[in-house]
């Protein structure tokens, strides 16, 4: 008698603001899409989840997308921020906390490489087009995102204690890509220093979390932006 496979499930977590809610794989960073409550955050997660296999294809990660809906499982509420209801995510889940293992650092260099692959897939093929605009007419164009998402990586290193490589644009994306490794496994060695006066700090987990889904956010907003040639 041949066994059945049990079919896949995904832990997840719910960011729920006032306006806005996300739905994050625990497991899975950069796999976190919003909704205007918890059901359609969920609908918008599954949806996504062939882009996000489409994204790691080739990396062995293992990513399995989920049959249907209902593996999705809620393991974990927070309460969201004014920033969340802007449309970022902001709240870390418990799990962010857990420590970090050689095995998961190399991990999440693998994750982090796979979505800075399909930004810049994203951003070459949008070369000489011009993006088309939102229902009000609203957009970056595609120097500003790429700007945009360099200089949030840059600014995201501050929250494990590092600071943002120094250059001019030549080489930019380079250099804050070393920068975004280098500081997460220096995060993991050494530990996230307290901030200034008490500020703020990220797990190496979170910021983690946080900047793949931003670049991964913006490379698919640029697929979704860009003409049909």
């Amino acid at each position: 008698m041949t066994r059945r496979r049990r079919p896949t499930e995904h832990a997840v977590y719910l960011e729920v603001g006032d306006k806005r809610v996300f739905a994050g794989a625990i497991d899975w960073p950069a796999w976190s899409r919003s909704g205007r409550d918890e059901d359609s955050a969920l609908e918008t997660l599954f949806a996504y989840a062939p882009r996000y296999a489409q994204v790691l294809k080739g990396t062995r990660l293992g990513f399995e997308v989920p049959a249907d809906p209902s593996a999705l499982r809620v393991v974990e509420r927070l309460r969201g921020t004014t920033t969340t209801n802007f449309g970022v995510p902001d709240a870390p889940p418990s799990a962010d906390t857990e420590p970090v293992r050689d095995a998961d650092l190399r991990r999440f260099a693998t994750l982090y490489r796979a979505c800075w692959r399909a930004f810049d897939r994203a951003a070459e093929a949008a070369e000489r087009v011009e993006l088309t605009k939102g229902p009000r007419g609203g957009g970056r164009d595609l120097e500003k995102i790429v700007d945009h998402v360099l200089g949030s990586d840059e600014g995201y290193l501050s929250m494990i204690g590092a600071k943002a490589p120094r250059g001019g644009p030549d080489g930019r994306a380079e250099r804050v890509r070393r920068a975004v490794l280098s500081a997460l496994e220096v995060a993991v060695r050494e530990g996230v220093p307290p901030g200034p006066r008490g500020g703020k700090r990220w797990t190496p987990r979170y910021f983690v979390r946080r900047s793949a889904w931003h670049a991964l956010d913006h490379a698919w907003e640029i697929e979704d932006r860009t003409p049909a040639r």
